[in-house]
């Protein structure tokens, strides 16, 4: 019985490794999300417990006698190729279920998901070019300023539940008026509570880079790699926003080719 058991054992820790390497080949993550994929580790060992409950039960059922009038043995074997066939069937389901949990939490809310993103960091800035906002010059700016629609929820998420800057560097004062227009319309300053005191703005790359040091947050998010590179010595998190990473990243910087994608409003 016991030998049995621990081949079971085997045979349902590698069937959640096969599914697992499905998943992380499709998947981008970051260090801490490899970091989870331990939790699961230590879990399967419980999860394995109440699986395992049905097939000792299962068990303890008595034989039903084969007829007479067949081989007893060819029986035995082709019912125990059966049971096997549909057990494995059954077993796999029941991994990729736990699997799809894991790497899908239905139980979560997207406030209690941002929350767990930020691990709990109460200050965070952010640039607006090409983060939250269309536009990805200060020359475009001079001529309009689009705030986008996917990024909406989660930044009225983080300005919930942060104290949250935004900060760009402009060209001049027409610029400013209208990225705060853009930000009023889109309800950043109804919706999620942010004043526009808390939106700076500089004339130089140099300036941001001051802005978030005296600033010292928990989380700055920025798409320029040479001030995230600068800022990863004196910042506890950072995620660059590009769709190409950095050669050698700092063990401190997330890259994610959007916000809404890091805090996971794309799937």
């Amino acid at each position: 019985m016991a030998d049995n058991s621990k081949e079971s054992l085997l045979q349902f820790m590698k069937r959640v490794g096969a599914f697992l390497t499905y998943k992380i080949s499709n998947l981008h993550l970051d260090s801490r999300s490899v970091g989870a994929l331990a939790g699961l580790a230590f879990a399967t060992v419980f999860i394995w417990r109440i699986l395992r409950s049905p097939n000792e039960s299962r068990r303890r059922q008595p034989k039903r006698q084969t007829p007479t009038s067949i081989n007893p043995d060819v029986g035995h074997e082709l019912v125990s190729a059966s049971s096997s066939g549909v057990n494995n069937r059954s077993e796999d389901s029941r991994v990729q279920n736990v699997v799809n949990e894991f790497f899908h939490p239905s139980k979560l809310t997207f406030s209690q998901i941002v929350q767990q993103r930020l691990s709990e960091g109460r200050k965070v800035t952010c640039r607006m070019l090409d983060i939250i906002l269309e536009e990805s010059s200060p020359e475009e700016l001079q001529k309009q300023a689009t705030v986008r629609p996917s990024v909406l929820e989660v930044l009225l998420e983080i300005t919930k539940l942060s104290d949250f800057y935004l900060m760009e560097r402009v060209l001049d004062d027409e610029s400013e008026k209208k990225v705060l227009s853009a930000l009023e319309v889109a309800g950043v300053f109804t919706s999620g509570g942010l004043v526009k005191d808390k939106v700076l703005f500089c004339s130089t790359e140099n300036g941001r880079t001051s802005f978030v040091r005296q600033l010292e947050p928990d989380w700055h998010i920025d798409s320029n790699p040479e001030i995230v590179t600068q800022l990863s010595r004196f910042i506890k998190y950072q995620v660059h926003i590009s769709p190409i990473k950095l050669e050698r990243p700092p063990s401190n910087v997330f890259t994610s080719c959007s916000l809404e994608h890091f805090f996971g409003c794309v799937v």
